[in-house]
């Protein structure tokens, strides 16, 4: 019982902190929202190879593409995707593999080609290599898929951040 009232004491310390710290909701008021009407306008152009292919796509998923009306902003996206062997067996055959994804993007104002955003961010995913090649590679595309996703993601979430900085400025 004692334990109950100091957690409820905690909590309810931490919660009217939190309400005098002037954190907000970045998504508030939903896809009216400022930020949100921002990620619809930004353009994400091709980017080759399928880790581009899978990104752009996992990008436009995440910045809703279908609601913007004119972009106001492109991404400019580059991508290192690299294997690397790590665990060689007496006999030198790989019993791991490590997938690295790598991106540098930015992110333009297309009316005056301003540079907001000029980063990188990376991810990777280890793979294990056993007997049958079709599992190997199998394994290995869906850690590429994976890694789109996990960049995709971090990637968005800068570029809002970026863009709900330049608004308050």
């Amino acid at each position: 019982m004692a334990r109950d009232l100091i957690r409820d004491i905690a909590l309810a310390t931490a919660l009217a902190g939190l309400a005098g710290c002037g954190l907000q909701p970045m998504y508030a008021g939903g896809g009216d929202a400022s930020v949100a009407r921002n990620l619809a306008a930004v353009e994400v152009p091709a980017i080759p190879g399928r880790g581009g292919w899978l990104m752009r796509n996992a990008l436009n998923d995440r910045l809703s593409v279908a609601g913007a009306e004119t972009p106001r902003y492109r991404l400019d996206v580059r991508l290192d995707d690299s294997l690397e062997a790590l665990g060689v067996l007496s006999d030198d055959t790989i019993s791991r593999e490590r997938r690295i994804l790598r991106a540098r993007y930015q992110l333009v104002d297309v009316s005056s080609g301003e540079i907001l955003l000029d980063a990188t961010s990376g991810s990777d995913a280890g793979i294990d290599v056993v007997s049958s090649e079709y599992a190997t590679i199998a394994a290995e595309q869906t850690a590429l898929e994976n890694l789109a996703r996990d960049l995709a993601d971090r990637i968005v979430r800068r570029v809002a951040l970026t863009l709900r900085e330049s608004e308050v400025e």
